[in-house]
């Protein structure tokens, strides 16, 4: 089975996680891909292939020489993003792309072009896969799952020594959950990449800070022929509320290693509100700051309308993994020596936003983020280039032939 084959394969498995679940993994789906993967995992010949009670599937391919070498990991995660229809996928390869849009669903109207996503340009030669533009593609990270079994394959088909490489696949991580429960000692691994990055080349050891905020309002409904003085309006205090924070501190407005204010649900009425927020930025210092910001807002309009009318909840979710990863540079030095031996130019840059691998570095598992190969993730036109998983798979298998040279 081709990496291309296993990938579209995979895909037709809708793995949606969800936030509102309180399971482990959150979606039952998630486990029947879990199934299929011990089950290509022992076709291939990978030792100890399992899935957990939690939907976590491991194995190992043990070192086929003497030499005495670290445990390697390669990790990817099997669940799609909530903020898009997970399925059913219809996803097709494109012929040779040769710039111009691309007609995802005739009878639809939907269009995927490069006046709205400058990124195809850099695909021109290439095939793609893409949907009909109904659903997300699940190249986050499906893409990375197929590319992790297809260099298992490469190794194990091959003379080439190699140490002992341990894979694992994780629920859950779209919703943040996904290293909830994996068992790093266990996983016996002292080093692993994560193959959830986006475009050829991408090479990441630095994420945000992370954090989650809910704002609950209290208000106060009265008859508003007699509510002067008395009515407090829960969904103008929530209003009042988003307008004390920096309004250009926003995702649209931000890039690189600037952090942001993100308001991801809303919802009101005259006598409750409530405001979603995620906190993100590189930098500690500035990501603790932003949340002092939430705080203030807070305090600020239980002055103005009375104790108890906002209650604020923070919680983080995740932590800068470059602390734990620049001890370790031969990781990602490795990493980029093995994608210039393949012709692939690599993009050192900070991900703006997390991977399991940022949780498990703290954890005592350093985990640098490879690319996966995917665009326009999380949404209807995300696409994957043919020829970018397939040079990928190799980038896999030739760091860790590398290592044992």
């Amino acid at each position: 089975m081709t990496v291309i084959e296993r990938f579209l394969k995979l895909v037709s498995f809708d793995t949606t996680s969800s936030e509102e679940s309180g399971q482990h993994p959150s979606t039952p789906n998630q486990k029947v891909l879990g199934a299929e993967l011990v089950r290509q995992m022992q076709e291939l010949g990978i030792q100890d292939a399992r899935m957990d009670a939690f939907g976590y599937v491991y194995g190992t391919i043990p070192a086929n020489c003497e030499k005495s070498l670290p445990v390697y990991g390669l990790i990817a995660h099997m669940d799609t993003s909530p903020d898009a229809p997970g399925g059913p996928i219809h996803a097709r390869i494109t012929e040779v792309y040769e710039g111009g849009d691309i007609i995802l669903n005739e009878e639809q109207g939907i269009v995927l072009s490069p006046r709205e996503y400058e990124s195809l340009l850099n695909h021109t030669g290439k095939r793609l896969i893409v949907t009909d533009g109904t659903t997300l593609l699940g190249a986050d990270d499906k893409a990375g799952v197929a590319e992790i079994l297809s260099a298992a394959e490469l190794l194990l088909a091959s003379n080439l020594p190699h140490g002992t490489v341990k894979i694992a696949f994780t629920p859950d991580e779209e919703i943040g959950e996904g290293a909830d429960h994996f068992d790093v000692a266990g996983f016996g691994a002292e080093y692993a990449y994560t193959v959830d990055g986006g475009a050829i080349g991408e090479l990441e050891y630095e994420n945000f800070n992370a954090a989650s905020a809910l704002v609950e309002i209290a208000g106060l409904s009265i008859h508003p022929g007699s509510a002067c003085g008395k009515m407090v309006n829960a969904s103008l205090v929530a209003m009042e509320f988003a307008s004390l924070l920096p309004a250009l501190e926003t995702p649209y407005f931000t890039d690189g290693y600037e952090g942001f204010f993100h308001l991801t649900d809303m919802e009101g009425s005259v006598e409750h509100a409530k405001l979603s927020y995620i906190i993100r930025d590189h930098d500690r210092e500035k990501f603790e700051a932003r949340k002092a910001v939430l705080e203030k807002a807070a305090k600020e309009m239980n002055r103005r309308y009375g104790s108890g009318t906002v209650k604020l909840t923070i919680r983080d979710s995740y932590y800068n993994m470059k602390e734990k990863i620049e001890p370790c540079m031969f990781l990602v030095d490795q990493a980029k020596s093995a994608m210039l031996e393949l012709g692939i130019a690599p993009k050192v840059q900070p991900i703006r936003g997390g991977t399991d691998g940022a949780r498990l570095s703290f954890e005592g598992l350093p985990c640098p983020n490879l690319c996966a190969g995917g665009e326009n993730f999380h949404g209807r036109f995300e696409y994957v280039p043919v020829e970018d998983m397939e040079k990928i798979t190799k980038l896999l298998a030739t760091i860790l032939w590398n290592i044992a040279k």
